[in-house]
């Protein structure tokens, strides 16, 4: 009788050790899950960043010839553009990013009132190539936010938090405007 007990106690105890491990295999593999989602999310970022930046120097070549009194606004678009490709963070691209795509709100409304530029076929092209590539940044900005609040979430709550910080999973920052790029651009003529 008492060796029933014992074995009874055993197999209880194995048991309970079985479904703990199966429990943390699962919270495990949910944890990379997300943690890989997000890594993906960022990559389809990048993708367009590089993209928007192989375009740039078409449209500020087609840009130059009519606008020659706006060598600001280049250079503005030159230090942005050489600034998202040396950043190394997500927040140093987010800023960064932010930057550029102040510079070319600031390009675009500048065109405006260079109708021979407005008219031009390859900055008309360039253009809606660039406008089409900064709403796909802002849905996948959109998506890369979604996965990384919920990364940040599963790693924050019991008994998930348990695993994650086990394997030292930490916090991931969204992408977020900084400071001066909610404000709106200012665009001065004179």
């Amino acid at each position: 009788m008492l060796g029933g007990i014992v074995l009874f106690v055993l197999l209880g105890f194995f048991a309970l050790a079985a479904l703990l491990l199966i429990w943390a295999i699962g919270i495990y593999n949910g944890l990379v899950a997300l943690r890989n989602n997000n890594d993906r999310a960022w990559a389809n970022i990048d993708v367009l960043l590089k993209q928007r930046h192989d375009e740039l120097p078409k449209l500020v070549e087609t840009c130059k010839g009519y606008m020659k009194h706006e060598q600001g606004t280049f250079e503005k678009i030159t230090q942005a553009r050489a600034a998202v490709m040396s950043a190394g963070t997500v927040a140093e691209k987010a800023q960064a990013d932010n930057m550029l795509t102040g510079a070319l709100r600031s390009l675009f409304a500048v065109a405006e009132n260079y109708p021979e530029l407005k008219a031009n076929t390859n900055f008309l092209q360039l253009q809606d190539r660039i406008s089409g590539i900064e709403k796909e940044i802002a849905v996948r900005r959109d998506r890369y936010n979604d996965d990384t609040n919920s990364y940040n979430v599963r790693i924050e709550v019991f008994p998930d938090m348990v695993v994650a910080r086990f394997l030292g999973y930490s916090r991931r920052d969204l992408f977020q405007a900084v400071g001066a790029e909610r404000e709106d651009v200012k665009i001065s003529f004179a």
